[in-house]
């Protein structure tokens, strides 16, 4: 993941900021997220992830793992949610996926997070191509996503994960050095 290998940065048309709408967006896109959608929010120990990491997660993020268990999308992206009483199991895997940046995938100045403008990992595809978000903001609602294929091809989308997710879906996001992804919900 070098500066040479760098495609682009995609904008959403409209950044959606309330959690809500963005889900809302996310279940028209993946109509077949409905049907994992829990009865009611599960309640999370955000303080167990967030004094962990020593941030505040995104809100769409929560409100994500709120309504929903971890999913795969197409047999390609897991999108990694904490479970209710396992948060410490999630704030461990954020922790210690150092994995990656001691690989030569990740050569140049992407350091993980708490550094300044560090990446934090929110889900893995099968092909080995990693979902970030870049840290760059105070906000963690500014925070963008930040794709990094396994073909050594990176790029930034300014926007949410779960509007990230949506428009991947929906064909809105051209899926820079990823094969397309359909709105197919499959098992985590």
């Amino acid at each position: 993941m070098t500066d040479d290998d760098f495609i682009g940065t995609q904008t959403p048309a409209l950044r959606i900021l309330d959690p809500d709408e963005a889900i809302a967006v996310l279940e028209r896109a993946v109509p077949g997220l409905v049907d994992r959608r829990r009865a009611e929010p599960a309640a999370l120990d955000w303080t167990v992830i967030e004094d962990g990491l020593s941030i505040v997660m995104p809100a769409d993020f929560k409100r994500l793992a709120e309504w929903y268990p971890a999913f795969v999308l197409d047999d390609f992206l897991l999108v990694s949610l904490p479970d209710p009483g396992k948060e410490i199991y999630r704030l461990r895997g954020m922790r210690e996926d150092r994995e990656w940046w001691d690989s030569d995938d990740a050569t140049d100045l992407r350091l993980p997070y708490p550094a300044p403008g560090g990446l934090l990992p929110w889900g893995e595809s099968t092909e080995g191509d990693r979902f970030l978000w870049s840290a760059i903001e105070h906000s963690p609602q500014q925070w963008r996503v930040t794709v990094a294929s396994r073909n050594g091809g990176w790029w930034h989308y300014e926007g949410g994960v779960v509007q990230f997710l949506a428009e991947l879906c929906d064909g809105t996001l051209e899926p820079w050095a990823l094969p397309p992804v359909s709105p197919e919900v499959t098992d985590s």
